[in-house]
This record gives C-alpha cells, sequence and structure tokens, in this order.
C-alpha cells in the first residue's frame, strides 16, 4: 500500500505545481493585456467581465488602485480562454511593434518633459508648429494633477499633442536624433499657426 501512497502524493504535488505554473501564466497574461490600450485590445476576444476591468484600470493612477486592480484582472484571467487572447495578442504584436516603439518613444518624451522644463527646446526643435506656451501650461497642470491624485486630462493631452504632429509627417528615431534643421527639413505638413488656445485647463 505504502507505494500506492508514494504515487498518490507525488500526483498531488506534480499537479499543484502544474496548477500554479498555469495560475501564473494568467497572471502574466493579464499584466500584458493592461500593457495595451483599450482600443487595441477591442479586436482580443475575451469575457466583458475582463474587457470592462481592463477598460477601469486605462483610468487608475493611483499605484495601489492599480496593484489591486492588477490582482483583480488576475482573478478574472482564471475563468478566461486563454488561448484566443494569446493568439490576438501575437497577431497584434506582429502588426504594431513599430508603433509600440513609437508611443514608447512619445511616451518617454513626455515624461522627461514634465521632469525638466528645458526639454521644451527639444519639443520646438522636433516638432516646429508646436505651441510651446500651451504645452508650458499643460505640464503645471499635469504636475498638479499628479500632486493632487487628479484624473491625468492634461499629461494625456500632452501626449496627444506630440502624436499629432508625429502624424503630421515630423518623424525621428529618436526623441535626440534630430536637429532644427533636421526638423525643418523633414516638416512638410505642419505649419507655423498662431497660438489658437492659450488657457490651460485647471
Amino acid at each position: 500500500m505504502t507505494p500506492k501512497n508514494d504515487i498518490d502524493d507525488d500526483s498531488y504535488f506534480v499537479s499543484k505545481s502544474q496548477k500554479k505554473r498555469d495560475m501564473d501564466a494568467l497572471q502574466d497574461l493579464g499584466k500584458t493585456l493592461t500593457e495595451y490600450s483599450v482600443a487595441r485590445l477591442k479586436k482580443i476576444p475575451m469575457s466583458e467581465n475582463l474587457r470592462e476591468a481592463l477598460t477601469e484600470m486605462a483610468r487608475i493612477t493611483a499605484n495601489g488602485a492599480r496593484a489591486r486592480q492588477l490582482q483583480y484582472i488576475g482573478r478574472l484571467m482564471r475563468n478566461e480562454d486563454a488561448e484566443p487572447i494569446r493568439a490576438g495578442l501575437a497577431a497584434l504584436t506582429g502588426k504594431s511593434h513599430v508603433e509600440t516603439a513609437r508611443m514608447h518613444r512619445l511616451e518617454a518624451l513626455r515624461d522627461r518633459f514634465l521632469e525638466d522644463e528645458t526639454m521644451l527646446t527639444e519639443i520646438g526643435n522636433l516638432y516646429p508648429a508646436a505651441d510651446l506656451h500651451r504645452m508650458r501650461q499643460l505640464r503645471r497642470n499635469a504636475i498638479k494633477e499628479r500632486a493632487e491624485n487628479k484624473p491625468p486630462k492634461a499629461y494625456r493631452e500632452i501626449f496627444q499633442i506630440l502624436r499629432e504632429f508625429e502624424d503630421g509627417g515630423i518623424k525621428t528615431d529618436h526623441p535626440h536624433h534630430n536637429s532644427k534643421d533636421e526638423a525643418h527639413g523633414h516638416h512638410h505638413h505642419a505649419e507655423h499657426a498662431p497660438a489658437k488656445d492659450h488657457d490651460a485647463d485647471e
């Protein structure tokens, strides 16, 4: 009887270890989903509960709340069919890795701008048509939002402005790999227009 018990015990522990690995893999998959925008995730099949949780995650800025939401997403993943999600992510990654790199570069430029206002000069070099007065106001508002734990309205607007100018035809391989002459040389669509809105959102 003893050998049989040993086998049963071994099977139990192997099964338990495999379940732990599967659970960890699902949690990792859930975390990966939070790294994509809600718009990009629309093409990936998933339950409405998970989709709603990911949408809510995109709105959360506080670290503690994000950690709790990530745990909730991990629990939801236990009831998901993971393979279609993985397949959808694979297709999305294959088509958008260049776009993702571009988004990360613009996000890094925005974050450096918040840390150092002198980055405004570089933004002016990269995007000559940018309304630098407006950008300076948005920077102040974004810092205030972060300090007061408010929704990141100005923070997101800074990114949108950078992306719009990037889409307008001024593209660089790296935020620092540009000069004023080069920026003007590639500048076909943006125009030096007067500022339309100098009132920052309070």
